[in-house]
């Protein structure tokens, strides 16, 4: 397998940081509270379907402590078509819980404090920082995996390996280059039949013999 070259990797980020300057996520929210609760729900789920359920469960659930005190069975019906709705409802729950009892009800704002909420593994913590921060952190979802696999930028095996050889890598811009590569995975360089055509960096792609281009 083929690795990119240090004037590969510094000519991809100039590239995706002048194709998406201004990348923000998808996900639909106003603060903190929410922001938080649609990236644990946005796991192994698509953007679009959190949007759909959320609006619901904010107007029931508008704050940390309103959420603190909700039934779990209540929680469930709300998110019900989210994937893996039992155990993510299981988790904001005690999330809120979490953050009333040990954090006087203001959600924490470093990876280390985050990740000690349930659900909230070191991904989420980073996406999270990210996005209402702009924090330095590099978060690796099945997008950020694969195009970073794609462009010879790392071949670890997990997301956390992965994260660590792309902050290594890069080095500064990452919450920038985070969301884009969220986006260019998502709508350019896809799982399957990838947009070859439109992709900016086809020309320092190292896998195309791995997958068939559309």
């Amino acid at each position: 397998m083929k690795k990119a070259t240090k004037t590969e990797i510094s000519e991809i980020k100039k590239r995706f940081l002048a194709q998406y300057k201004n990348a923000k996520t998808e996900l639909v929210y106003h603060n903190l509270y929410e922001l938080l609760v649609c990236v644990m729900l946005s796991a192994q789920c698509t953007d679009k379907r959190v949007n759909i359920v959320t609006p619901a469960f904010f107007a029931r659930y508008p704050n940390i402590k309103a959420l603190s005190c909700a039934q779990l069975e209540d929680i469930k019906e709300l998110i019900k078509s989210i994937s893996f709705f039992n155990n993510k409802a299981q988790n904001l729950l005690k999330m809120a819980q979490q953050v009333m009892r040990d954090f006087n009800g203001a959600i924490p704002t470093t990876q280390e404090e985050l990740k000690i909420l349930a659900g909230v593994g070191q991904k989420t913590a980073n996406v999270v920082l990210i996005e209402f921060f702009e924090a330095n952190y590099m978060a690796v979802d099945t997008h950020v995996f694969r195009t970073s696999h794609r462009l010879g930028l790392s071949y670890a095996k997990s997301a956390l390996e992965t994260e660590s050889e792309l902050t290594k890598k890069f080095k500064d811009n990452l919450s920038i280059l985070h969301q884009a590569f969220v986006l260019f995975g998502r709508y350019v360089c896809k799982a399957v039949k990838p947009n070859c055509a439109e992709c900016f960096v086809s020309d320092l792609c190292k896998n195309k013999e791995n997958f068939k281009p559309r």
